[in-house]
């Protein structure tokens, strides 16, 4: 019996190569799970941030279309008002009715261009928010992602 409780302490533990290979198939096969949904991931991630690309600068150029056109329409009205200004002025009898007429066009030419400025600052105001848009729904959906520790 002596013999066998040394045998005991010497032998070696039984090495299973079969044990080792499931562990390591095991192991490299979640690392390849796991890339394939990490690589998912930056897809939809790239694919999102080009599309919010995309629709900032869609919205962008139909922006500065909107203002360029307020801006032909604001110097077409001011156009407008100074021609036919100029046509009244050409029927004057008299300097009373001249300093009426260039008050009553100095007084118009104010409203016409407060409005203007409101309009176009109220376009403004609208187009950036438009662009804005895009890029603040993709942060909202990064950050509504993330989950607080």
């Amino acid at each position: 019996m002596a013999s066998n409780k040394t045998s005991d302490v010497f032998s070696m533990p039984s090495f299973d190569p079969a044990k080792v290979t499931d562990s390591f198939r095991e192991f490299a096969e979640k690392g390849a799970a796991q890339s394939k949904e990490a690589y998912a991931k930056m897809k939809t991630a790239a694919e999102d941030a080009s599309k919010t690309v995309e629709a900032t600068l869609q919205n962008a150029q139909s922006g500065s279309m909107e203002l360029g056109l307020k801006a032909i329409d604001a110097l077409r009205t001011n156009a407008e008002l100074s021609l036919t200004h100029m046509e009244s002025l050409m029927g004057v009898k008299s300097v009373a009715e001249l300093v009426e007429l260039q008050t009553a066009f100095f007084r118009k030419q104010a409203e016409v261009t407060v409005e203007q400025a409101k309009s176009m600052q109220e376009t403004a105001k609208k187009v950036a928010e438009t662009v804005a848009k895009p890029g603040k729904e993709a942060a909202e959906k990064v950050m509504s992602g993330f989950k607080p520790v």
